[in-house]
Order: structure tokens, then C-alpha cells, then sequence
């Protein structure tokens, strides 16, 4: 049974249509102000953040830290995964 991730918070689904009905706490517009994003990358041991490169061996753990280099500015967003 395939998982399925939100790509801003590192929420597991066991499918698509529950991911894509919930709001999402690390939503861009704000906690709660937008639903969860599929993540469409594959299962890894690490994922690595596409701005910085800081890695974590969760989705969850990777988005839950403020990234160096957001474009909103330092420390102004979460780390974003790489596919």
C-alpha cells in the first residue's frame, strides 16, 4: 500500500483524496489557510531541502524547520523537499 505525503508539512495519507481535503498547518498562505499539497516525489531515506540543502530523514522533520534561504527571507518560510 502506497503512502502518500503533504509536501509542506510531511503529513502521511494512505490515499490522495484524504491528503487533499485537510488544511495544512504549514500552508503558504498561512497555518490552516489552504490544503495540503501531494508530494510527487518517491519514498527516500533523506530528503533534502530544494533552497538550502539542509536534510532530514523525515518530510515532516525537513518542513517543520525555517529555511536560511526562503524567498520571503531568512528564516521566513519552511524548508521546501526536493522531488
Amino acid at each position: 500500500m502506497a503512502n502518500y505525503y503533504c509536501e509542506n508539512c510531511g503529513m502521511k495519507y494512505s490515499n490522495i483524496a484524504s491528503l487533499t481535503s485537510g488544511n495544512c498547518k504549514n500552508h503558504p498562505n498561512g497555518s490552516l489557510k489552504g490544503k495540503h499539497k501531494l508530494y510527487e516525489g518517491t519514498e527516500k531515506k533523506q530528503y533534502t531541502c530544494k533552497l538550502c540543502g539542509s536534510k532530514n530523514s523525515s518530510i515532516a522533520g525537513l518542513t517543520s524547520g525555517n529555511c536560511k534561504n526562503h524567498p520571503n527571507g531568512n528564516l521566513k518560510g519552511k524548508h521546501q523537499p526536493t522531488l
